[in-house]
């Protein structure tokens, strides 16, 4: 994919996009991983950053995230989970991400970050825990690109026993309302436990992207799991 696609809204605006976590590869062939991704056509990375306190874990440093862009031209869509936003916005600026969402629970001031992203050329959004109302998103939601819905808490993907909440898809639908009623272009992504059976449930019409992980892709075998994917976004679009 070269700059100028990876940069134009047209990329956005395809349905049932599926950007595989970069935390879910293998964490010390970074650069291998990310080439069979480009060969599978997939089109985008999924980049968590983490800071060990908003959630329990850091498993990827800014410096690997710079090396990396140097090395693609896939499109990083990152989702900051920090107590403090402000230094991970800017140096992800730096870097030179597509799109970058923080969560509404840790900004004081979520339409200023919007807009700071965005005077950039960058996409912004906001990503929200499970729990949180949707009513944060009332005075923001025209700001934003894309409201990723976390469907386990951020950072406890590790443990085996959490599971996606029981009212995901009350709040999916509740999303999709909101953003129909303004008539708004926002796309709604889903996060947390992904399963073939969410993509094959939601993507034809009711989500716009999903963060793809250790639910469907299997290591040492991430060639035939993202084309198991593809084959599954294709049969859910009917295409």
């Amino acid at each position: 994919m070269d700059k100028a696609t990876k940069n134009s809204d047209a990329w956005w605006r395809n349905p049932c996009r599926l950007s595989p976590s970069l935390i879910c590869l293998d964490l010390c062939n970074l650069e291998s991983d990310v080439r069979v991704m480009e060969q599978s056509g997939i089109g985008q990375i999924h980049v968590d950053i983490l800071d060990g306190h908003f959630s329990p874990s850091m498993p990827l440093g800014l410096d690997t995230v710079r090396q990396l862009r140097a090395k693609t031209d896939l499109p990083f869509e990152c989702h900051i989970m920090t107590t403090a936003n402000e230094y991970f916005v800017d140096e992800l600026l730096d870097i030179g991400v597509q799109q970058i969402v923080f969560h509404a629970e840790t900004e004081p001031h979520i339409d200023g970050m919007l807009k700071r992203i965005r005077a950039q050329g960058v996409r912004a959004g906001l990503a929200l825990k499970p729990a949180t109302d949707l009513s944060c998103l009332t005075y923001a939601l025209d700001l934003c690109d894309s409201v990723l819905l976390m469907l386990i808490n951020p950072g406890y993907a590790f443990m085996k026993g959490e599971k996606q909440v029981a009212y995901a898809e009350d709040k999916i639908q509740d999303l999709r309302k909101m953003i129909d009623a303004r008539g708004l272009a926002t796309e709604i992504a889903l996060d947390g436990r992904i399963a073939p059976a969410d993509i094959a449930r939601y993507g034809a019409g009711m989500v716009d992207s999903f963060v793809v992980g250790s639910t469907c892709l299997r290591r040492g075998q991430l060639q035939e799991s993202l084309a198991e994917l593809q084959t599954l976004r294709r049969k859910t679009l009917g295409i």
